[in-house]
């Protein structure tokens, strides 16, 4: 019964399409197209710029890197069962043709894009999948679009994708992942011409008409509210207007997508500035991590070469980012920025995590007090770890989480922040993730950002039966030690880098594993303070 209970807070909130899509995607198995490709769209008169560039993940013509893990294909193939099926996803994006120094790889490339048509036939196993498809038609494109000659067997294959793609739309996914997919048809349907392709671009283009709207709120934010999947959407939106700048002839539907993509892309790369740190580190809020989106600079320079303009993330003050839920606040040498958030659209939860009322502290340019970060998917305890309460700076009540996640991508019962004010330098919410526990327990906190300082006051009313933690990830490469007074000092290397007093609670040291990026743990120290009485008030000061 438990069990149906989760499963039910669940499901309850899936669209009606979600539901009719995962029945048909799961019944309907499309037949192959195997016609000649429709040939090729001559370039319209834009420049096409050079996208963002990742870390090589190629490094022999056969051995391939990918979130932490090294691989060779003579022994694993494209489809090795025991890998992590990110991993294997990872195999047919072909990132690394756009990779750094990939003109030095270009042999190995085309080997391995013959190598990939002999070994995956049209419509079987991981390659075909939806999203590794959509990415890998896209990746395709753009490296045809930077001056390599395509082959007649590769134009047919891409054709073949594309046509495999159309039949296999993940309506029942929604998200991030249909819009992949509608971006594919766009690309494929401006590299093409003819009846067919017009049909591609047509389709596409309809659903990110529809999708746009919906999927980047009206401060910008990419409405999964995860900082790294806002940044590769933000690349998606800059990679739509470059094909279109370069592609699309004067009487191409896809113009009447442009105003609205660089509005979009201008408040996107707003949200993007104020979801960072002063060192240039993504907020870890949901699914976030290191090295899979393009750093923050790239896409800086890619936005600027396509003319977008947005506003500096602002500096001294306080910004409420009311429709996604997030708050950024500087003063003098701090930046802390708030999670007073949903965990995410309600029908489109899997990137969330359990991190309500979660916070991250950088002074003086160096992150100080951050969340656990992400490095596995799947449904293992990893996972399920990096995704709970206890991986985040805020409270946990007892072993509980504030939402309900599980296996992987799914959640149940969900916090719902509410009372969120700001009075000056003083932040406000509460959340009532606990609300299912004996006596309903609401967890409030008040953040005030003083000159020198950050005061951070937590209390959960009624006192829950079971004991609550405050917790206070350190970033790796921080120390804290017990100082005497109820005082602890927090030092990178041999200098101090806060004081911090606990008023009220009680403190306590515990290690943790910081996600560095996916595949990738670091040691690194949390302060534990257990509320005392249903309340625990901790200052954090530094010198100016």
């Amino acid at each position: 019964m438990t069990q149906l209970g989760r499963l039910w807070r669940t499901v309850r909130w899936l669209k009606p399409a979600q539901v009719l899509g995962r029945v048909r995607f799961r019944l309907q198995r499309p037949s192959l197209d195997l016609r000649p490709p429709p040939p090729l769209r001559p370039p319209a008169s834009g420049a096409w710029v050079r996208p963002p560039a990742r870390l090589p993940s190629l490094l022999s013509p056969t051995r391939m890197r990918f979130l932490g893990q090294e691989h060779d294909l003579a022994a694993v193939g494209w489809d090795e069962p025991t890998l992590p099926l990110l991993w294997r996803y990872n195999q047919h994006y072909f990132d690394d043709l756009h990779a750094i120094d990939a003109s030095a790889r270009r042999e190995w490339h085309r080997q391995l894009v013959t190598r990939w048509l002999a070994d995956n036939p049209a419509g079987r196993g991981t390659a075909w999948a939806p999203y590794p498809s959509s990415l890998r038609i896209v990746n395709w494109v753009r490296w045809f679009l930077a001056g390599q000659p395509p082959e007649p067997t590769w134009l047919a294959s891409l054709a073949v994708q594309v046509r495999w793609l159309t039949r296999r739309l993940e309506w029942h996914l929604l998200g991030n992942h249909l819009f992949v997919n509608a971006k594919a048809l766009v690309c494929a349907g401006l590299f093409f011409e003819g009846h067919e392709a017009e049909g591609w671009l047509g389709e596409g283009l309809r659903i990110l008409e529809q999708q746009l709207p919906e999927q980047v709120l009206a401060d910008g934010a990419q409405f999964e509210r995860s900082p790294m999947y806002h940044a590769l959407a933000l690349e998606d939106v800059l990679d739509l207007l470059n094909l279109i700048a370069a592609r699309a002839q004067a009487t191409s539907p896809a113009l009447r997508l442009v105003p609205q993509l660089r509005r979009r892309a201008s408040d996107m790369l707003h949200w993007l500035r104020c979801l960072r740190h002063p060192g240039g580190m993504l907020a870890r809020f949901n699914d976030t991590a290191e090295g899979i989106a393009p750093a923050t600079d790239d896409i800086e320079r890619y936005a600027a070469d396509l003319g977008i303009v947005a506003p500096a993330a602002p500096g001294e003050g306080v910004l409420a980012l009311q429709p996604s839920g997030y708050v950024r606040a500087v003063r003098g040498a701090a930046t802390a920025l708030l999670d007073v958030a949903p965990i995410g659209p309600d029908y489109l939860p899997g990137h969330a995590h359990a991190d309500t009322l979660s916070f991250e502290l950088s002074v003086q340019g160096q992150e100080l007090i951050v969340n656990r970060g992400t490095s596995v998917y799947g449904d293992g305890p990893r996972r399920q770890l990096e995704r709970g309460t206890a991986a985040h700076s805020t409270v946990q009540v007892g072993a509980h989480d504030s939402s309900e996640v599980w296996a992987g991508f799914r959640v149940g019962r969900r916090a719902r922040p509410f009372d969120v004010t700001v009075d000056g330098w003083r932040i406000g919410a509460a959340h009532d993730g606990y609300a299912h526990l004996p006596g309903k327990p609401q967890h409030r906190r008040e953040w005030t950002l003083e000159a020198d300082a950050l005061l951070v006051h937590d209390h959960v009313e009624p006192d829950p039966e079971e004991p609550c933690v405050a917790r206070y990830h350190l970033a790796p490469g921080l120390g804290c030690e017990p100082a005497q007074g109820g005082h602890w000092i927090v030092r990178r290397g041999g200098d101090e880098l806060a004081r911090v007093q606990v008023l009220r609670g009680r403190g306590a040291l515990e290690s943790w594993q910081h996600a560095q990026r996916f595949g990738e743990l670091v040691p690194a120290q949390t302060l534990a303070v257990q509320l005392d009485a249903g309340v625990a008030e901790v200052r954090w000061h530094w010198s100016t």
